[in-house]
């Protein structure tokens, strides 16, 4: 019986692009320089956040200064959710807040032992943003009772702080209200259509998705103030937590917010070759100018700070940067 020609010459193709790959493969795994064959992902955020900006920019710059390294940004849904991908070894880099990153370290939390985490830096820092709708009459954590509100998507950093603000307000997340754990567009498209009537996000500045709501529906949604519960996160969770203020001009709101803020790490896991950590840690600072081209929070990121990680070890590849430079 004879094949067909169309049949038979995709059969072909298809054999010689396997055959090229396995090619290309052996030829990068044969090289004891690059780690995982050259090829790394980064571990980001929802796609209208500050991690997933940066992230696209930072593994550009790392594929572009690290010879045959090929890097790509993967959305995610953040902290919690990318330490595990680290750890699973899914992602070789990872955004997170240090309250996760703390967790991990620890055993505690989400986590049920201590996680093979490194940190490469402190970076930014995150601002808690809590947002309701003007006509959900919503002016604390503690008015959220009864209420359709977005706690961030599952296993996020967001969602970490915002199950714990609740219970400092005295809410059950679970029984209390009516909790939906969705991603930023998601939420954000909640709080205009009218289904959702507060959030939580924890994120730089300025967020592209809050920055799209408040324009949106300008006094039809309010900030609310979170100061009050600090002093109970603190004591609980320790000095991670920090007051600071969401700037009026931020998001163009009536006045300042008293809000919670977190610091944020880059994080790899604890097996990635020193070199290699190092040379990651370079490019972050040696290339920094260009980071902030891509979003503004890179400017915040300082070479003195950027070592104070604890409890979060630095890798030693990072520490051997901060040492030498």
């Amino acid at each position: 019986m004879m094949r067909s020609p169309t049949r038979f010459g995709a059969v072909v193709l298809g054999l010689i692009v396997v055959l090229a790959a396995c090619g290309g493969e052996r030829r990068s795994s044969a090289d004891p320089g690059l780690y995982k064959g050259g090829r790394l992902s980064i571990a980001t955020g929802n796609t209208t956040g500050v991690y997933y900006q940066l992230g696209g920019g930072y593994a550009d710059l790392i594929t572009r200064n690290l010879s045959g390294y090929q890097v790509t940004a993967e959305a995610t849904g953040a902290s919690v959710e990318n330490i595990q991908r680290v750890v699973r070894g899914d992602a070789d880099i990872a955004f997170t807040l240090a309250d996760a990153a703390s967790d991990a370290a620890t055993g505690k939390g989400a986590f049920t032992g201590r996680q093979p985490i490194r940190a490469l830096a402190r970076i930014y820092t995150n601002y808690t943003h809590v947002i309701a709708r003007t006509d959900a009459r919503i002016r604390s954590v503690a008015d959220m009772k009864g209420k359709r509100v977005s706690t961030g998507s599952p296993n996020s950093g967001t969602e970490n702080i915002a199950l714990r603000l609740l219970k400092a307000a005295g809410l059950n997340p679970e029984s209390d209200i009516r909790k939906q754990a969705l991603s930023l567009p998601e939420t954000v498209q909640g709080i205009k259509d009218g289904t959702l009537d507060a959030l939580f996000w924890s994120g730089g500045l300025p967020t592209g998705g809050i920055t799209d709501l408040t324009t949106s529906l300008k006094d039809a949604v309010v900030f609310v103030p979170i100061d009050d519960l600090l002093p109970k996160l603190v004591a609980e969770y320790g000095p991670v937590y920090q007051a600071a203020d969401l700037k009026r001009d931020v998001y163009g709101a009536a006045q300042d917010v008293p809000t919670v803020a977190v610091p944020n790490l880059l994080i790899v896991s604890d097996r990635m070759p020193a070199k290699l950590a190092g040379d990651l840690t370079r490019v972050l600072f040696a290339h920094q100018a260009d980071l902030v081209k891509v979003h503004p929070e890179a400017g915040n990121i300082s070479r003195q700070e950027a070592p104070k990680t604890d409890p979060v070890d630095l890798h030693d590849g990072a520490r051997q940067f901060y040492g030498a430079s």
